[in-house]
């Protein structure tokens, strides 16, 4: 079987002679064919992915169409366009049994913990697993990155009274302004690109913009001086992790969608003169992705211009270390088989 390991940090190596996946009890045998690249597997190749071990093969956003299953309560079969729920849950921790099965004590995430999906075929558990009737391929796999947005904002709780910043105009902070947007609050989206604002404006629909550099004195304008209700850092950068604390208002709320293997420090002072709430989100549950699927099936979210690149399988290690380069101007990239 075709494949693609990251051996170690920078280094990817395509094989032909990847073991077959095997059909077990309560499972289903994938054929990929669609892999988005995500921040997640960029990180793993630079080495500076949280939970990560080397080799692994990457690729957590799949989608394809069942090759065998047997007798299941979900009804699938042979033939039928899925999409892969990528966090593997325990179901008997204390956050699974009350539903919380994203933040699962004992989490095993295809691509990251587990071996992903920059493979022909693979095997994954029934419960895992959304048909997808009625979108297509690139659609059903970008169903993961767009429910971590649509998590991130359920756990801030936005509603249309609601001013939220959104920091980091990448895959994952795009999915969260279309989510935002969708609930009616005002959105101002903050990066570093230019080019990634203008996409926010066009895409996303944003009412405001502000590039880093001068951030304060601009919120400060355009919120009269009182500062976004709702915060959501979705950069993963340490620095601008620290600086969002700054940028709540009084009785506002910071949610950290974006990760790092560091430390995080503020003052005391001013997050009690605050009151601020702070969260973190991670990955998304089963109601997130039928939520985001139900929207791209209504005509509410079209997702075609988010994908900017595209490759077949067998050219991804060419492409992959360009993607990683600001000048590419990747939004998503696209690996078909």
């Amino acid at each position: 079987m075709k494949g693609i390991v990251c051996n170690r940090i920078g280094e990817f190596q395509y094989r032909e002679d990847l073991p077959e996946p095997q059909l077990l009890d309560g499972e289903a045998i994938i054929r990929i064919k669609r892999i988005g690249i995500c921040g997640t597997d960029l990180h793993a190749f630079r080495g500076n992915q949280p939970f990560f071990t080397y080799p692994r093969i990457l690729g957590h956003e799949l989608s394809g169409v069942i090759e065998k299953v047997g007798v299941n309560d979900e009804g699938l079969k042979v033939g039928d366009t899925v999409c892969v729920i990528p966090y593997i849950h325990c179901g008997e921790c204390w956050s699974c049994l009350r539903g919380k099965t994203n933040c699962c004590r004992s989490m095993k995430v295809i691509g990251v913990h587990l071996d992903g999906g920059m493979r022909e075929r693979i095997s994954v558990p029934i419960s895992h697993l959304m048909r997808t009737e009625g979108l297509s391929l690139d659609q059903a796999a970008l169903i993961e990155p767009l429910a971590i947005g649509t998590h991130g904002v359920k756990r801030a709780n936005v509603t249309s009274k609601d001013t939220v910043l959104v920091i980091g105009a990448g895959p994952i902070g795009l999915g969260i302004m279309v989510c935002a947007k969708a609930m009616g609050a005002t959105l101002i989206a903050m990066d570093t690109n230019v080019d990634r604002l203008a996409f926010c404006k066009d895409w996303a629909k944003v009412d405001h913009t502000i590039q880093v550099g001068e951030e304060l004195s601009d919120l400060s304008a355009l919120t009269g001086g009182e500062f976004p209700s709702i915060v959501l850092d979705a950069t993963g950068n340490q620095e601008s992790m620290t600086n969002a604390f700054h940028m709540v208002a009084h009785g506002g709320t910071l949610v950290y969608v974006g990760l790092i293997q560091g430390e995080i420090s503020f003052r005391d002072s001013e997050f009690h003169k605050r009151e601020l709430t702070l969260m973190g989100s991670r990955n998304a549950t089963k109601d997130d992705f039928n939520e985001v699927m139900k929207q791209i099936s209504d005509g509410g979210l079209d997702v075609e211009p988010y994908i900017t690149h595209r490759c077949r399988f067998e050219e991804l290690i060419r492409e992959f270390q360009g993607w990683m380069h600001p000048s590419a101007k990747v939004i998503k990239a696209m690996v078909e088989l």
